[in-house]
């Protein structure tokens, strides 16, 4: 028997899926559980649909998983109620049912003969771009958060470190642009070391501005917090990781020369709940070590490391079933601090998962001077343009920090530029101007402060400049380390500005004031043409 030709029906069945595909394009997109679902639209280089009305009525939605916490939050606010107890935010947390006394909050450790370095600062405003892309300060007070936050830059003298807490999305994750920032402002103004590191993520590998290599523990993203073990759900904070270890896990952080001041430190702080007595041993520079019996309590701890650190060590010897790990912040006892809070997919409604008061406990260790907030690119969509309801929520994302962090500044973030594939190639995305629009107006109506990420790097080529240059993905979205270093350079220059303006209004105050005799008086009025016209006789 010959054998027979299934050609023909190959061909068929291709044609029947591209008909059944096309048909699919010409459904309007839905919104299914509260998902909206984009077109499917196999025909987008040459069919092209005004879905404009309709992205506009879907939106996304607060994501289910934060929803509750998002809600209840924006209630109390809207009834003029403290959206935090007052005990909750106190320097020092309230003890555990099984303690008669507060717990002991901060364990130090300060070996002997051990001097941290200090680098002081250089002062430098000189601008690092061509074009300054200017802070919008919404505060109508003239030495409002932002101009205090500038003011202590400003103050060379000072012996405390400057701190930033940077929250953010995928646009920052592995610390692009928070490390250009952090090195340009610590050449500047002092500081070293990397900033926040957690104890453990799978992300770990992706940061280059600190090694770490852990064993033996389950981290968890507040981005999955159905999957967090129930215990732990209410530890999060907003770095958006947790950590829990197995008795004998490990982790080791070194620094490195990936930016200039990440080699070593002088001060590194160890941030835990211990709800278990534990025990945790710390190895410094893989030679020194300290055993830590740390007592059962609910409150948040911190061990302190004061001694040239260039890596940090920690075993948990036991107790790890009652241990919630966060990370290590690497610091300097003065100068500038950059914390990078990255989470992936988190447009930032996740600060509604993390809870208040070990935010707050947090705050009254680090004592926060100014807090970034970077979001809005996982929510943009082209065709839109009405983003209030966003615009919104943002506004209660700032009413939430400044809870947490009351004595910090508030700078918004605006969304970066984007491309999207057209006709022609890629294009910027329309929707992006609005959006940074409604960000703007967010932070108008609350007081924050503003800047444009988008008119920053379109003052720079654009998206399109930042992808032929190699600084950022060839999905027209993400930066790159290199694209990172170009906008952290605007916002420096940004900052500076600002310093250097209060610095030229010090040296204007402690001028004498000018004294002139009536050769001078004259000469002046002279140049400015006011001096008197005889008097023509009649």
């Amino acid at each position: 028997m010959a054998p027979q030709d299934y050609t023909r029906r190959s061909f068929q069945a291709a044609a029947a899926l591209i008909a059944v595909l096309i048909c699919v394009a010409f459904i309007p997109p839905q919104t299914i559980c509260g998902i909206p679902l984009r077109r499917a639209n196999i025909l987008s280089d040459v069919l092209r649909f005004d879905d404009k009305e309709a992205a506009d009525e879907t939106l996304p939605e607060l994501d289910d998983e934060f929803s509750g916490d998002f809600h209840r939050f924006a209630g109390q606010l809207d009834a003029g109620e403290a959206p935090l107890p007052a005990d909750s935010i106190a320097a020092e947390p309230p003890a555990a049912d099984t303690l008669s006394a507060a717990p002991q909050l901060a364990f130090e450790w300060t070996p002997a003969d051990s001097e941290p370095p200090t680098e002081p600062p250089t002062g430098d405003t000189a601008r690092l771009l061509t074009t300054l892309t200017p802070i919008e300060d919404f505060d109508t007070l003239a030495d409002g958060p932002l101009y205090r936050f500038c003011a202590r830059l400003a103050d060379t003298a000072r012996r405390t470190p400057v701190r930033i807490a940077v929250l953010g999305d995928s646009f920052i994750e592995g610390d692009i642009l928070t490390a250009d920032l952090r090195e340009q402002l610590q050449l500047r103004y002092g500081g070293r070391g990397c900033g926040f590191a957690p104890m453990s993520s799978p992300l770990t590998g992706y940061r280059r501005t600190v090694g770490t290599r852990s064993a033996g523990w389950n981290s968890y993203n507040i981005m999955q917090r159905r999957t967090t073990p129930e215990a732990l759900r209410g530890d999060y904070s907003v770095s958006g990781w947790l950590c829990r270890p197995a008795d004998g896990a490990t982790v080791r952080w070194t620094g490195n020369d990936f930016r200039r001041r990440l080699d070593r430190c002088g001060v590194a702080r160890l941030l835990f709940i211990s709800r278990e007595p534990s025990r945790l041993e710390l190895t410094l520079n893989d030679s020194l070590h300290r055993t830590f019996d740390i007592p059962a309590s609910e409150a948040l701890r911190q061990i302190v490391v004061r001694a040239p650190v260039a890596s940090l060590a920690l075993r948990v010897v036991r107790g790890g079933a009652g241990f919630t790990g966060y990370g290590v912040q690497f610091e300097d006892a003065a100068g500038v601090t950059v914390d990078n809070y990255s989470i992936r997919s988190n447009n930032g409604q996740a600060l509604f998962g993390t809870n208040p008061s070990v935010n707050a406990q947090i705050d009254a260790f680090a004592e926060y001077d100014l807090v970034i907030l970077q979001y809005g690119l996982n929510i943009m969509q082209e065709g839109v343009t009405n983003y209030s309801a966003y615009a919104a929520r943002v506004e209660k994302m700032i009413a939430f920090v400044r809870s947490c962090f009351p004595e910090a500044a508030v700078l918004v973030l605006s969304t970066s530029d984007r491309s999207v594939k057209s006709d022609t190639g890629f294009a910027p995305m329309s929707s992006a101007p609005a959006m940074v629009d409604w960000q703007r107006r967010a932070a108008r109506a609350t007081g924050a402060a503003f800047w444009s990420v988008y008119d920053a790097m379109r003052a720079q080529g654009g998206m399109e400049r930042f992808v032929a240059n190699g600084w950022a993905g060839k999905d027209y979205t993400h930066i790159n380390y290199a694209g990172g270093r170009q906008v952290a350079y605007a916002l420096v220059d940004a900052l500076d500005a600002r310093v250097a303006a209060i610095l030229r209004q010090r040296q204007q105050a402690a001028l004498p004031e000018p004294v002139l005799d009536s050769s001078k008086i004259a000469a002046l009025d002279e140049t400015m043409n006011l001096r008197p016209q005889p008097i023509e006789p009649r």
